[in-house]
């Protein structure tokens, strides 16, 4: 009687602590449960906010492209009389060699330096000029009318790493366009009619030409 009753009270010890380790691993299970659902719920409110967030900017990128697309639709075939007329470039622009020339004669307190003319050019969709050939040299210059003051006209040639580079990265290839100046680093090259092209100070304040693609019509 005494070995039953004791074993009873053990299997009713272990059994009491079982059930004790039972519940107390339910409850942490729920805890994480309950920890790992809100935290699914606040994953899924943010993807919901960023997916709100990039319709949004999908959107506004949509009408940015279709403004684009008006405004190079006006530029380049504007309507007269009624009648939409294209041409290869826009108004004020001169079309030589498949691309788009414009000069800039700012008078001197709006002249620039060669990272501003850059800047200004990028602003109309254009850069300064990378040129290719003799005949774009020959053109360049005819760009680069002798008026008032003005010293020279950027174009997209500088010293970078001692060597003659374009914007485009690639090297001056016939260094008598620049009649074997050295490329000193910090030292950019301006066009003018009366002159060949000249080294100058790339902070040096001047006129400069915008280049970009002809439109094909």
């Amino acid at each position: 009687r005494n070995r039953s009753y004791l074993l009873a009270c053990c299997f009713g010890t272990l059994y009491n602590n079982n059930l004790t380790l039972v519940s107390m691993a339910l409850k942490n299970n729920i805890t994480m449960l309950t920890a790992e659902n809100h935290n699914l719920t606040s994953l899924n409110e943010e993807l919901k906010e960023q997916r709100k967030n990039l319709t949004e900017i999908i959107e506004a990128w949509n009408e940015l492209n279709v403004s684009r697309a008006q405004w190079s639709i006006d530029q380049y075939c504007p309507t007269k009389n009624g009648v939409r007329s294209c041409t290869s470039c826009q108004k004020g622009w001169d079309y030589q060699i498949s691309s788009c020339y414009a000069y800039n004669d700012a008078d001197l307190p709006y002249r620039t330096n060669w990272e501003g003319a850059r800047e200004d050019c990028k602003t109309k969709n254009s850069d300064l000029p990378v040129v290719s050939n003799n005949a774009e040299k020959d053109y360049v210059k005819t760009q680069s009318p002798v008026i008032g003051n003005i010293n020279g006209y950027w174009i997209g040639l500088r010293a970078e790493g001692g060597k003659w580079k374009w914007l485009d990265g690639s090297d001056l290839t016939d260094q008598a366009w620049i009649q074997q100046q050295n490329a000193t680093d910090g030292q950019c090259v301006t066009s003018l009619q009366t002159r060949e092209w000249t080294s100058v100070s790339c902070t040096e304040r001047n006129a400069w030409i915008c280049e970009k693609k002809a439109l094909t019509v």
